[in-house]
């Protein structure tokens, strides 16, 4: 059975910029993948290319088996895309731009009405109908725009940062619909810049400058790190972070919510000369200690290579 996605050797140039640069990846059928990456690192061209919205200038792309480069259209009703902004129609209601999308995909109208009803229900907004898109919180239009998106029940979602600027709690419930979709037989491709999303899925690839620099599991990514990681809390984490960046024992340190993580070649040896040079510099009250590496160090790590 053919994979969900397959990219091979991808190019998509903008003048002189690579935003894609020949780029290789394989997205597994019913697998959740996560695409990680700062800005600018071609993420959203990348969905685009994958969606038929953009060409690519060189290489293959398969959605399905089906060549999204010579039968974009084929391609185009197979999958439900997501853009980053909120893309519905804010005058509209609830109803009436989910209507309005199963009518561009074709469903038809006793299919539509059960779809419409099934996705309602399933995201709570069955009680919303009749709501102008405008008048929403921002978790809701989220999941308004995904039941849109999921409207002519697409065997492949791609979704642009779909969490963006939405709290908390409406990330989590976001997620806990993913996942419901998922175990449906979906496959979900998601670019994100939340590690904590990145991690629930079943693969990621890191992106930078256009390319995929690292692909796998949590857990293989995490395995893959040189290195290993020193937890330092101190009372002025700047004032340590400087002292630290020059020292010969740590490849690289950066701040993480309250802390900082030092990466060193080996923790045991690191830490009584990472403690001298803080005495020396006056960080005082440092406390350390070796921690496993978390998804992020391991990006970090990439991103400073």
């Amino acid at each position: 059975m053919e994979n969900a996605l397959e990219l091979s050797n991808v190019t998509r140039r903008f003048g002189k910029v690579r935003a894609v640069d020949r780029l290789s990846l394989s997205v597994r059928r019913g697998e959740i993948f996560a695409l990680v990456g700062p800005d600018g690192a071609g993420k959203t061209t990348l969905i685009r290319l994958i969606c038929g919205a953009l060409e690519a200038d060189e290489g293959a792309i398969h959605v399905g088996g089906v060549d999204a480069i010579a039968d974009a259209q084929t391609v185009q009703a197979s999958v439900g895309y997501m853009p980053q902004r909120f893309s519905l129609y804010p005058d509209l209601s609830v109803m009436e731009n989910l209507r309005f999308y199963g009518d561009i995909f074709g469903v038809e109208s006793s299919e539509f009405e059960k779809r419409s009803g099934e996705l309602l229900a399933q995201f709570s907004l069955a009680t919303f109908g009749e709501r102008p898109a405008a008048e929403l919180s921002g978790g809701m239009k989220q999941k308004l725009a995904l039941a849109c998106t999921l409207i002519h029940s697409p065997p492949v979602i791609l979704l642009d940062e779909p969490t963006a600027g939405v709290d908390p709690v409406s990330r989590r419930e976001f997620w806990r619909i993913l996942y419901g979709i998922n175990r449906g037989g979906t496959t979900i491709f998601v670019s994100t810049t939340y590690m904590d999303e990145a991690e629930r899925a079943h693969r990621i690839a890191f992106m930078m400058r256009g390319s995929v620099v690292d692909c796998g599991t949590p857990a293989e990514l995490k395995g893959n790190l040189k290195g290993e990681v020193v937890e330092i809390q101190c009372d002025d984490r700047g004032r340590a972070r400087r002292a630290l960046r020059d020292d010969p024992a740590v490849l690289s340190v950066e701040i993480f919510g309250e802390t900082l993580h030092a990466l060193v070649a080996r923790a045991d040896a690191a830490i009584p000369e990472i403690e001298q040079r803080l005495s020396s510099a006056q960080a005082t009250h440092a406390r350390l200690r070796r921690i496993a590496p978390t998804l992020e160090d391991t990006f970090v790590a990439r991103l400073t290579s």
